[in-house]
Order: C-alpha cells, then sequence, then structure tokens
C-alpha cells in the first residue's frame, strides 16, 4: 500500500482459522462501520479450507480499505496472528475482531471518539453474547456493571473488577503508539493469551476509558458434537496447566508493582471462576488425568491469598480443600453439588452439635472450618425440601427395557431405617407442556448411609415422543419415604454411556424423525435420553427433516414437515396461551363471572394461600363447628399440607381458583386476592386482615405516595372490593381505616376471630402441640418472633439472628426452651448443638397455639404483639435496630419505644439480662399490659369468629354466642395494609 496514503483512524485486526464460510460476515461488520477512515487486515493463520482465498477476494473487491495477509504456519493459537496484524497496523487505534464474531455498528466511531476525547491509551466498551439459534433471541452481556456509566481511570487500581473479570481484548481499543512504546504483544504458544495481553495493557494504561455503548457481538454458535474451540477443550491438561501459567504471570506482574489489593481480587475470582470451570469437567474425566490436574493445582492453590477463600461460596471453598487433601471420594460429590445449587451430595456427619460435609480432615482446623455445613440448614429441612443425590450405579439394556439401578444418599440418616419406602421413575421431555411418562421402581431399600434402587423402563412399549419437537428427555426419581415426597436426578458419575445401548422407539411422526433413545450425560451430569437415528431409513429420514427445519429440502418434504410442526406447536401454543395471565384475566371477566353465583360457596385464602391459619381459618372452624351450608372452598400457593380434607382445594391462580372465586358467594381472606380479580356484586368480601398497625401502611407509605395516579388507582380499585373490613379497635379505625381509604360503613368491628382462642382455656391443646414439637412444658417456653426485614424499597432482606442462639442455650438451656417462629417470608438455620433447648417452630402454619403453649414472648415490630397482649403475659422488646426500622424504613404510627408493655432491649446483652429476670419484668409491667390490650384490643371479646358466621349465614339454630352482633354488623369494612405482610401484599401481580 503507497505510503503517502493517509493514516487509517482505526485498524481492525480480523483473526481467522478454517472459517471460510463466516469470515465474510464479520468483515462486513468492520467495513460497515459508521466512522470512516477504517482499514481491515485480515490475518489467516494458514488455514487448510478456502479462508485466505476468501480473504484475497475482499481484499480485491475493497481495494485500499482491506488487506489479506497469512502466516507461513499455523500457530496453534489466537497470539501469533493478532500480533502479525498489529505489526502492519496503520492506524491510530487498533481493534481485534474474530471471525467468527461481529462488530456493533458504531464500534469503532464510539471507542475512537472517546478516545480522542479523553486521551486514553485504551478504550473498553461493552461485549454482548448472542446465543446463534435460539428461538427467543436471547443475548447476554458481559459484566454489564462494568460498563455501567461512562468513565476514565488513570490507574486500573481505581477499578479492579476491570483487570478482574473483563479480559477480552477484542471489545477494545488500544492506541497503536502506546502498545509500540511497552512492547504489547499477545503471547505465542500458550492458550488464554487475551487474559495476559489485557492485564499487561490494564497495568500500563496511564488513561482508561469506559464507554456503555455496545461495540462487540459475541456469537455463542448451538454445541455440537464437531471440534470443540481450544478454550473449551478441558478434557486436555494443556487447557489448564496454560491457564495456571497465565495466572502465574499475572500474579508476577502485580507482586512487582506491589498490588496486593488486586491480587486478593483476582485470587478470589480464580476461586470462583476459573478453577470451577475445570472442576465441574472432572467427574466425566479418566482417573489418571484427575491425579494429574489435582498435581498441578495444589502447586497454585498453595499461593493464594488465605483471605480469598473467605470470600467465596461454600461449595467452592469446599472443593478447593478436599482437591487440596486428594480426597477424591468426598471431592466428587461435593463437586456434584457445586455444579447442582442446593444439591445434597454427601451423607454428612454430626459433630459436636455441628453438621460437616464429611467425617474425614475434621482433625484439622481448617478443614473443619471449610466443611462446616450447618447454616446451609440441611439437618432441619424436611425431606420434600432435599435435592438428594442420586448416584447411577448401573445401566443396560435388557429384553424388558433399559434396566437402571441406583443410590440415593440419606444424609444423617433421615429416612429411617423402619421407613416404608416406594419410588417412580419419570421421563419428561425437555420441551415444557408435553406429556410425561412413568415408570415403577420395582426395587428400593436402605443401604447404609444411602437408599438402593433398582427399576426396568420398557420405554419401546411405553414412551412415545412426538419427535423433533421433544428431542431430549430428564429422567427424574421421585422417592416416597413414610409419604412424604422427594424428588432426584440420576447423576451419571463414572457410568460410560458411551458404549450403552441406545432403546428403541416408535416416535409419533414416523421412524424418519429417529428410531433410538441415545443415553448420554447433561452439562450437569444428570441423565438424560436424546432422540437419535441408528438405522438407515431413520439417518435419511432425520436428514431430511433438520434439511427442511432449514429450509434446505424438496417442497413436499418442506410441506410435510412444516405441517407437523405447525400441528404440534399449534397445541402446545394453545397450552401456554390458555395459562398465560392475560388470557386467565379476560376469560375470568368476560365469562366466568356469567357463570351462576353457588349458593353458600365460600372461597377462603390466608396469607396468599401459604398457609391454612389466622382469622380465616377461625371463621371456617366456626362455620364446620355449627353445621352453616356452606361449600368451602380453600386456596393453596404451594402444597396442600397442613389444610382441610373436608374443603375443596385449588391452587391459587389456577383455573378451578379463578371459577371457584367467580362463582362464590362470600370471600374470606386476610391479605388480599389477586388485584386484577374484580368482584362481582353479588359476592361479599370479608376481609379479616392480618395485623393491627405499628408501621406505616398503604397511601401512608412514601413508596405508596410516589406511584403514578395510575398505579394508586388500580391499588386503591383492590381494596374498594371489600365489602367488609374487620377491626379490633379504635386504633384500627384511626390507622388502617385511613391508610386504605376504607369508609366508616364498611368497618366490622368484631376483633379478629383469630383471636377468639386467646379469651377462652384450652390446655389440652397446648400439651398436644408441646408434644408434637418435643417441648418439655416442665420449663417456662419463650417465643421469639420478629417481624421480617426489608429495605425502603420494600425488598426483603435475609434474616439472622440477632443474637447468638448458642450462647442462649448454653446459659438458658437448662432453665426454659426458646421457641424461634420466623415470619414466613424468611428462615433461620439452627445449629443441632441447640437441639431440644432452642426449637424452630416457623413451619407450624397457625401461630395463635404457639400463643397459648409460650409463658413470654420476645418480639420486635411484629403486629403479633397487639394479639399476645391478651394473655395478659409478659412481652420482651428486642428492639436492636429501631432508629434503621422505624426511621428509615417504614416509619410507625406511635413510638413503641416510649408505649411499649414490656422493657424495650436494644443489644443481646439487655436481652440476657431481661430473661434472667422474667418473672419479676413481668410483674413490673402488668399494668401497662392491660392498658395496652385494652387500647389495642378493645373489640377482642372471644366472639369474632360467631359473629361473622351470623353475617355470612345468619345466628346458629338456638341462640349462639354471636348472637348479638346482628345489631352491629352494618360497620363491615375492607382494607388493605396490614402489619408484616405488607410489602408482599403490594407486590401482589397476576402471574
Amino acid at each position: 500500500m503507497p505510503s503517502s496514503q493517509a493514516q487509517p483512524l482505526v485498524s481492525v485486526i480480523v483473526i481467522v482459522y478454517n472459517d471460510a464460510a463466516r469470515l465474510p460476515r464479520a468483515v462486513a461488520s468492520a467495513l460497515g462501520q459508521s466512522l470512516r477512515g477504517l482499514e481491515v487486515l485480515i490475518v489467516d493463520d494458514c488455514s487448510t479450507d478456502d479462508s485466505f482465498a476468501v480473504a484475497r477476494r475482499l481484499e480485491r473487491e475493497n481495494p485500499g480499505r482491506v488487506r489479506a495477509l497469512q502466516l507461513p504456519a499455523n500457530s496453534g493459537g489466537c497470539g501469533a496472528p493478532r500480533n502479525h496484524g498489529v505489526a502492519e497496523a496503520r492506524g491510530e487505534y487498533v481493534m481485534f475482531l474474530d471471525s467468527d464474531d461481529e462488530l456493533a455498528e458504531h464500534a469503532a466511531r464510539n471507542l475512537y471518539e472517546a478516545g480522542s476525547r479523553t486521551g486514553a491509551d485504551l478504550v473498553s466498551g461493552l461485549s454482548v453474547r448472542r446465543f446463534l439459534g435460539n428461538r427467543h433471541g436471547k443475548t447476554d452481556a458481559w459484566y454489564p456493571w462494568i460498563y455501567s456509566r461512562t468513565r476514565t481511570l488513570d490507574s486500573i487500581a481505581e477499578l479492579p473488577d476491570l483487570l478482574v473479570w473483563d479480559t477480552l481484548s477484542t471489545n477494545k481499543a488500544y492506541r497503536r503508539t502506546f502498545l509500540a512504546e511497552h512492547a504489547l504483544t499477545f503471547p505465542v504458544g500458550i492458550l488464554y493469551e487475551d487474559l495476559l495481553f489485557s492485564s499487561q495493557a490494564y497495568l500500563a494504561a496511564e488513561r482508561i476509558t469506559l464507554i456503555p455503548n455496545r461495540v462487540y457481538w459475541w456469537d455463542v454458535a448451538p454445541p455440537s458434537k464437531g471440534e470443540r474451540s481450544l478454550s473449551n477443550r478441558r478434557h486436555e491438561i494443556r487447557n489448564f496447566t496454560d491457564r495456571l501459567e497465565i495466572h502465574r504471570r499475572i500474579d508476577a506482574m502485580l507482586a512487582d508493582r506491589g498490588m496486593v489489593e488486586l491480587k486478593y481480587r483476582k485470587d478470589v475470582k480464580f476461586l470462583k471462576h476459573d478453577l470451577v470451570l475445570h472442576l465441574r469437567d472432572l467427574p466425566f474425566l479418566p482417573e489418571d488425568f484427575r491425579k494429574e490436574f489435582a498435581e498441578h493445582a495444589r502447586g497454585y492453590l498453595a499461593g493464594l491469598a488465605p483471605e480469598a477463600y473467605e470470600e467465596v461460596g461454600s461449595p467452592q471453598r469446599i472443593c478447593a480443600y478436599l482437591l487440596g487433601q486428594d480426597d477424591w471420594d468426598n471431592l466428587l460429590p461435593a463437586v456434584d453439588t457445586l455444579i447442582n445449587r442446593d444439591k445434597l451430595a454427601a451423607p454428612l456427619t454430626e459433630q459436636d452439635g455441628r453438621v460437616y460435609f464429611c467425617a474425614e480432615h475434621l482433625d484439622d482446623p481448617e478443614g473443619r472450618k471449610v466443611l462446616d455445613v450447618t447454616a446451609h440448614g440441611y439437618h432441619a429441612a424436611p425431606l420434600r425440601k432435599l435435592f438428594l443425590r442420586n448416584r447411577l450405579t448401573g445401566y443396560a439394556a435388557g429384553p424388558q427395557g433399559v434396566e437402571l439401578a441406583g443410590r440415593i444418599v440419606n444424609p444423617l440418616g433421615r429416612v429411617p431405617a423402619d421407613a416404608k419406602l416406594a419410588a417412580r421413575l419419570d421421563f419428561s421431555p425437555r420441551r415444557k407442556g408435553m406429556k410425561s411418562f412413568s415408570f415403577p421402581v420395582a426395587e428400593v431399600r436402605h443401604d447404609g448411609d444411602g437408599i438402593a434402587w433398582r427399576a426396568t423402563a420398557d420405554i419401546a412399549r411405553k414412551l412415545r415422543p412426538i419427535g423433533v419437537l421433544d428431542a431430549v428427555w430428564d429422567v427424574r426419581l421421585v422417592l416416597t419415604a413414610n409419604g412424604e415426597r422427594t424428588t432426584t436426578r440420576l447423576t451419571v458419575g463414572d457410568i460410560d454411556l458411551a458404549a450403552a445401548a441406545a432403546p428403541a422407539v416408535r416416535p409419533r411422526l414416523t421412524r424418519l424423525t429417529g428410531d433410538r433413545l441415545a443415553p448420554h450425560a447433561t452439562a450437569r451430569g444428570h441423565l438424560a435420553f436424546e432422540l437419535a437415528a441408528e438405522g438407515a431409513a431413520a439417518r435419511r429420514g432425520t436428514d431430511l427433516v433438520e434439511r427442511a427445519l432449514r429450509g434446505e429440502a424438496s417442497a413436499v418434504a418442506n410441506a410435510a414437515a412444516d405441517r407437523a410442526r405447525r400441528t404440534v406447536r399449534g397445541a402446545l401454543q394453545l397450552k401456554r396461551t390458555l395459562n398465560n395471565g392475560d388470557t386467565k384475566l379476560k376469560v375470568y371477566h368476560r365469562l366466568l363471572q356469567r357463570l351462576p353465583v353457588v349458593k353458600g360457596q365460600v372461597v377462603f385464602e390466608s396469607q396468599q394461600g401459604l398457609q391454612f391459619s389466622d382469622s380465616p381459618r377461625a371463621v371456617y372452624e366456626e362455620l364446620v363447628r355449627r353445621g352453616a351450608p356452606m361449600k368451602p372452598v380453600w386456596s393453596y400457593a404451594k402444597s396442600t399440607e397442613g389444610f382441610p380434607s373436608g374443603a375443596t382445594l385449588v391452587r391459587r391462580w389456577s383455573w378451578q381458583y379463578l371459577r371457584a372465586l367467580a362463582q362464590a358467594e362470600f370471600w374470606v381472606d386476610n391479605q388480599g386476592y389477586p388485584y386484577r380479580l374484580r368482584k362481582r356484586p353479588e359476592t361479599t368480601y370479608i376481609q379479616t386482615w392480618h395485623g393491627s398497625a405499628l408501621k406505616k401502611m398503604g397511601f401512608d407509605l412514601a413508596s405508596l405516595k410516589r406511584q403514578t395516579p395510575a398505579q394508586q388507582a388500580e391499588y386503591l380499585a383492590g381494596l374498594d372490593r371489600f365489602d367488609h373490613f374487620v377491626v379490633r379497635s379504635e386504633h384500627d379505625v384511626r390507622t388502617l381505616a385511613p391508610a386504605y381509604r376504607i369508609g366508616e360503613e364498611r368497618l366490622l368491628r368484631t376483633g379478629y376471630p383469630r383471636n377468639d382462642v386467646l379469651l377462652r382455656e384450652d390446655a389440652a391443646k397446648d400439651r398436644q402441640l408441646a408434644g408434637e414439637l418435643g417441648i418439655d412444658l416442665s420449663k417456662p417456653v419463650v417465643l421469639y418472633a420478629p417481624t421480617f426485614r426489608a429495605d425502603a424499597r420494600g425488598k426483603v432482606r435475609a434474616f439472622e439472628l440477632p443474637f447468638d442462639v448458642e450462647e442462649f442455650a448454653d446459659r438458658f438451656g437448662d432453665r426454659l426452651t426458646l421457641l424461634v417462629r420466623c415470619h414466613y417470608l424468611n428462615r433461620v438455620v439452627l445449629p443441632p448443638s441447640v437441639r431440644g433447648r432452642v426449637v424452630d417452630v416457623s413451619d407450624v402454619q397457625d401461630v395463635t397455639p404457639l400463643y397459648r403453649l409460650s409463658d413470654a414472648l420476645v418480639t420486635d415490630y411484629s403486629s403479633l404483639m397487639f394479639d399476645y397482649a391478651l394473655l395478659d403475659r409478659p412481652m420482651l422488646f428486642f428492639a436492636y435496630d429501631w432508629e434503621e426500622y422505624a426511621e428509615d424504613v417504614r416509619g410507625t404510627y406511635f413510638d413503641l419505644l416510649s408505649e411499649a408493655p414490656g422493657p424495650v432491649l436494644r443489644d443481646a446483652g439487655e436481652l440476657f439480662a431481661a430473661l434472667e429476670e422474667l418473672e419479676a419484668t413481668g410483674k413490673e409491667y402488668a399494668d401497662r399490659r392491660r392498658e395496652f390490650a385494652a387500647a389495642y384490643g378493645e373489640y377482642d371479646r372471644g366472639d369474632a369468629a360467631a359473629r361473622i358466621a351470623d353475617l355470612m349465614f345468619g345466628p346458629e339454630p338456638g341462640g349462639g354466642p354471636g348472637r348479638q352482633a346482628r345489631g352491629e354488623q352494618a360497620q363491615g369494612g375492607p382494607g388493605q395494609g396490614g402489619q408484616d405482610q405488607q410489602d408482599q401484599h403490594e407486590r401482589e401481580t397476576v402471574r
């Protein structure tokens, strides 16, 4: 090229190796840039296909703008062709582009102008991964928080995340003189050259500018059975050793500059990301590879900052530790947990009141610390909530079908030896909405610290895939132990599925779509089957179908494939449409509400379907007791466990739920049915609510005041559905009623039905519940029931006990029992060391029996203080975060510190001291408790449920406790805003 030609503003270096088909697209994205004065250098790494010929053609078609260069021999990596391109480049700035990616239209302009404006040596923009072939057009921005705004750094130390996380070279523009001055080149003959080059550039640059603009399209092709990219060949040990070598070189550079903080952050990233990438593949690699891998890993891990281990998750710490100990028996299950979040992969061990991942290494203080998994709560979670490892121990294709065997981990003997066991295998198509098939498990039994099973799945006879659309089938085993179910996936482990036989199938779209279900391990290591072709006819057919779907086959074949595709996809689309929230709303309002009202039908709901509890339960039980002519329906959100067998149970937001609401004579709930469901005039809505107000509610909240008029109108429309709103005091009338714009005519001054039982004795039930919970009633029982924690935006925060529960147990455990009742939006994990002395009762749906069971209450700001006051028992207020809660988060209707009917305690020391003097404290605050109960529970008289039952179905024959209520019922009323659940309630939307 003549030297007299004007210097280009930007040189785009496009590297290519055996990618002739995609190269023109990449080059077109560079030539199509909105910035003029740009040259393109195509550097071919001595391809064996037509890549260089294509490059020469592009050079001829774009004289003066494109140059085609070729290395004399293949370098085996990206470094050498990029270095050659830089040496030939003439632009003021240099950019890199891979032949299988594209530049965004304004990439060069945005990067160049930012560099020119700020004088930056290096300018970086947003890279976006584009998943080719994804029918939803999936994209994923690469660490977008780094590029949230335009900013210029004078040192990489100002933003360590840039060096730690964005190690790409392709989303950047480098000043060419800067590269030359510092002799910055890519390493050759080693993988992960981007990582080292980027780090060198970051550390050398005197000014770095970041822009929020998208500059690079990083295209991710669908998985294929062909050749993997160099960096994805993690089955080759060089892939790992090269990564370690690159990291060592970067560590040396950071050490030379004394950049301790950057080194620490990079160590954290290595544990979180780099090491995990390789650990994920270990279960599928041979033993000799694992041993060599471990030898290399141990050397590098020894040099990481010890503090870095504190910054990563428990699975990463456990895997790194066990890798260092060369403990493969425990490491491989730990990797399974690492790959599959929340999977419990080991039988666990309990020692000194703590739970550990394994019994080994507990004599090592570091091992004891790392392997402690008490905080995960495995020991306390019910079986149905545990995701247990189920390792495949056998696979064979026999005359009766696929013969499978496995072993499920049994942590801490959760499934007792005498448990009644049953199981089934579920084969489910990957595409949602399609039919699954089940097979019984013939043998399931205890086997030491596991559950062994064996089954035969006659796939050829029973499983009938459609073909094409349901090509992949996942396998799950559902285990039932004493009536409680848990679902597992089948971990392939060391079973060689490549040599396993594939069972025959007959797809409904004929065998042209496949004739076998080939077993394979998923990316997470689980057994799955994929429709494949073995016979010649099937191979020709699948090839024809695939070509038809790509539009490459004959017109007849295309038409046939298109008809089959439209039929099946149409049915699936119809199912999705019918279950769409907007569709349900339309059908509910236009059709279901035209159905006749069912006389006596009552739809009950508590805590948005999460519980059978509270005042709706009390009203239901009163109506059942008196034999009222009702047809009860209870809404449940997740599980029917604990709900009454004498009622119709409907899942919240199901079609059955919508029809029940549309035809109900009464709605009774304590929080709010979905806002967008209108109530027909013939239906009476009794809103019992769920707590008097300490914290501000409804339209008194700043967050609601900031909403648009349209949002506020929609919210108010939900409140206006209430025909009656239950209040228990004039305090509710002064607070909740105006907060929810509820007029006097709708207020129902009956008190809360849930509190009726607090005003009468029922010691038998107390003893029964105590027996179920294993509570010794010879000692005083203290109930700790905090409210939930949320920030100013209403987002629920994580909750941790604000005192040392083990210290509590050691100090008080022989004198009293502590019950911990978390808000349903929170959870807490108690260590086994406090077992019997501190009891988690959060799963007890109805809190009222816990009130009666306890001798004292410790709370903070929960509305249950108003209910518990009716018992006239000691109350302690642990307000350790009062200023933040009352002033910064919600605001309150009165000053709890001055009005609390018990001592207000600000730290754990004060709490423990007050518990030491519990009896004296109770006597000291006796008068104030009674005043508090009178002020905030004046309408709680023990007959609220009866009075509401009278309102619904008339007085009980022969007279009843609620008979006099008929004269007062005109003061009914609804309102939407209660105590602890308010934030959740305001977020209710159509699902």
